[in-house]
């Protein structure tokens, strides 16, 4: 706040008190500077919220916020993060939308390719196995198979088993390009009941 407004907080009395030089003048003062800090903060506190403004520290306190706690989880409170900052913001940024698509196959692959910057990866139901997922994952992102194996114990269905197998020779394997949240496929609106 700044000393003016502070000042018609102040009772009549006080307000008429309160000249330049005098000691409740510099009081006023001394409460404006106070303030400002914390101004300064709620008037970008929006910022705090949108994944590729928030500081850095407040990312991963967002990725929890859309239920992406497994991928930044570590096993030590100090431990870095499993993924750079910039795909962990992609990942808060599309949070809403891959929640609508948790459990299934374009989901899956989405966060995958959110998480780890690359494309290619296949899912495969094999038929003799029902309730089995095998996850291969593009050799450009064998490194990242940690990662990976949360993202997929996470993202799968509950009723699912998984494997997470790396391909030697992947076809067509590239950097993932990042979907604007809008381009992110959004799944149908169910359809109206019929009066019966």
């Amino acid at each position: 706040m700044r000393r003016p407004a502070i000042e018609r907080l102040l009772p009549a009395a006080y307000q008429r008190a309160c000249v330049p030089g005098s000691v409740l003048w510099a009081l006023l003062d001394v409460m404006e500077a106070l303030h400002a800090p914390d101004e300064a903060v709620l008037a970008e506190v929006d910022a705090l919220f949108a994944p590729y403004r928030a500081p850095d520290g407040m990312v991963a306190y967002l990725a929890r916020w859309v239920a992406m706690d497994h991928v930044v989880a570590a096993p030590r409170r100090d431990a870095p993060l499993p993924l750079p900052r910039s795909r962990l913001r992609d990942l808060v940024a599309h949070g809403a939308a891959l929640a609508t698509w948790r459990g299934t196959p374009d989901g899956l692959r989405t966060a995958l390719e959110l998480a780890t910057g690359v494309t290619g990866f296949v899912l495969d139901e094999p038929a003799d196995r029902p309730f089995h997922l095998v996850v291969r994952v593009p050799a450009t992102a064998a490194d990242q198979l940690d990662l990976v194996s949360r993202i997929v114990a996470a993202e799968k269905p509950a009723a699912v088993t998984a494997d997470v197998t790396v391909t030697e020779s992947a076809p067509a394997v590239g950097r993932a390009t990042v979907p604007s949240p809008a381009l992110v496929p959004t799944p149908p609106d169910p359809a109206p009941e019929e009066p019966s």
